[in-house]
């Protein structure tokens, strides 16, 4: 069962004396909180904070609290990891949440051969990285075009075409 609140990012500092946070995102862009009403201090979604404005600035994002309006409110935040319900977002066909990845099982395009478990993924900046791991070895693996065929996180499937040399430790 896919979690219902996904971590999007912490609050890593203050801006201004007003009360904005300074949130460091995990997302594709700076801005991405700008599309949501509220995010949640908790997993469970216990905890809600009502965004009244987010945006982007240079490598975070900024957001306006609604009832947080001096740095002293803000401050307690400092260090809060933010989540978003996934009911409150809809993702472009193709893209998926990291979090959904992790656990998915990884087989072979054109063999059907099991290749392994996603446990973890890196974001490099040229393109994520997967961490695949079979029989106690990781393997790391590009997200391309070229290497990912589908990705199917209702069945937590992943099938890919690896690039030559990566599971068959070839020279």
């Amino acid at each position: 069962m896919k979690n219902k609140y996904l971590e999007t990012g912490k609050i890593v500092g203050t801006h201004g004396v007003k009360g904005m946070a300074r949130v460091q995102l995990w997302a594709d862009s700076q801005d991405f909180l700008s599309k949501f009403k509220r995010v949640y201090t908790d997993k469970n979604g216990e905890n809600k904070l009502e965004i009244l404005k987010a945006q982007a600035h240079k490598n975070v994002c900024l957001v306006a609290f609604k009832g947080i309006n001096t740095i002293e409110e803000i401050e307690k935040y400092r260090g809060t990891v933010l989540y978003i319900d996934r009911n409150d977002i809809k993702l472009p066909k193709g893209h998926y949440f990291i979090a959904d990845l992790i656990g998915c099982n990884v087989f072979d395009a054109d063999t059907n051969e099991a290749l392994g478990v996603i446990t973890e993924v890196s974001e490099t900046g040229a393109n994520d990285v997967w961490h695949i791991l079979k029989d106690g070895k990781e393997y790391l693996v590009p997200a391309i075009p070229p290497v990912i065929v589908k990705v199917d996180t209702e069945n937590d499937t992943v099938i890919i075409r690896p690039l030559k040399g990566i599971f068959d430790d070839e020279d």
